[in-house]
């Protein structure tokens, strides 16, 4: 069994129906379908072609991955799709928004969390307990809000999301009932141990020792990570000897994933000739384990 535990509807140009023709194409059974929302004050002009364009608002903003969309899809294809929402803390009323759509849409997933708010701000740790409460994961797209220039000093992100690696750990302390899956740029970074010297949102070349991300994934035990996108599968490349042996020990919080069309990341894993039980592991069996089906 293989389960796609990121991926989006309207993005990219494949509506739900382009989505199901290629995971039959690629033996793909289930697909965690979430929602991307931007709120007005957050929009990313340069995203607008990539949404549906159903979803643009009336001030030229777009709001992104719906939870509409996601709705739409899983009514149109039951059985294939896992209904994936995550409410904007600084909004209003996320813990409820999400609850309702826990029992009235069948909502399992927390996600995509994409907001330029601090994991550990009190508005986004109350939807994560509530989430929790519920007994579902958090999917989480970290990006950091400051990079280093190459000069000694810092450069601004504007499209920031989540903070740097203290809101994720506080939130983690905070929230321990709740599971994470850490997802983006600004998680994936954290792998190696270079990371204050790092210039580049995606980086590349051999992993260095001291990464937070595996002090972070060694002592909290609900943190889990998918491999989806530039930045998952681009973790995974940037040092095949150090992939392998990270797929080995983490296997137990591990999800594959795409947040793509393709399938590179299937095509990667096959050629790491990983031992049939962490396979089962990354395909199938730590996504049951996160959402029954």
């Amino acid at each position: 069994m293989l389960i796609d535990a990121h991926q989006h509807v309207y993005y990219h140009g494949l509506s739900p129906t382009g989505v199901v023709a290629e995971m039959d194409r690629y033996g793909i059974d289930r697909a965690w379908i979430l929602t991307w929302y931007l709120p007005p004050g957050e929009d990313v002009p340069r995203t607008h072609a990539y949404f549906n364009p159903a979803n643009f608002r009336p001030d030229g903003t777009h709001a992104g991955s719906t939870l509409a969309d996601v709705i739409r899809a899983c009514d149109q294809y039951p059985g294939r799709f896992v209904a994936g929402y995550c409410p904007c803390p600084h909004e209003g009323s996320a813990p409820q928004l999400f609850e309702a759509a826990y029992k009235g849409h069948g909502v399992r997933v927390c996600g995509e969390w994409s907001y330029r708010l601090l994991l550990d701000d009190p508005r986004s740790l109350e939807l994560f307990r509530k989430v929790g409460e519920l007994g579902c994961p958090v999917v989480l797209h970290l990006d950091v809000p400051y990079l280093p220039d190459g000069q000694g000093g810092q450069a601004y992100q504007t499209y920031w999301y989540g903070g740097g690696v203290g809101p994720l750990e506080r939130a983690l302390q905070a929230c321990p009932d709740t599971v994470f899956v850490g997802h983006a740029p600004g998680f994936w970074r954290y792998l190696s141990g270079d990371e204050e010297q790092e210039t580049a949102v995606y980086p590349r070349g051999p992993v260095k020792p001291g990464g937070q991300l595996l002090r972070l994934l060694d002592t909290y035990p609900n943190l889990w990570a998918d491999l989806s996108a530039g930045s998952g599968l681009g973790a995974l490349q940037r040092d095949l000897s150090h992939a392998r042996q990270f797929l080995l020990r983490y296997a137990d919080r591990l999800l594959f994933g795409r947040d793509d069309h393709g399938q590179k990341l299937q095509l990667f894993l096959e050629a790491l000739d990983l031992p049939p039980a962490v396979q089962a592991k990354l395909c199938a069996e730590n996504a049951l384990r996160l959402v029954p089906l």
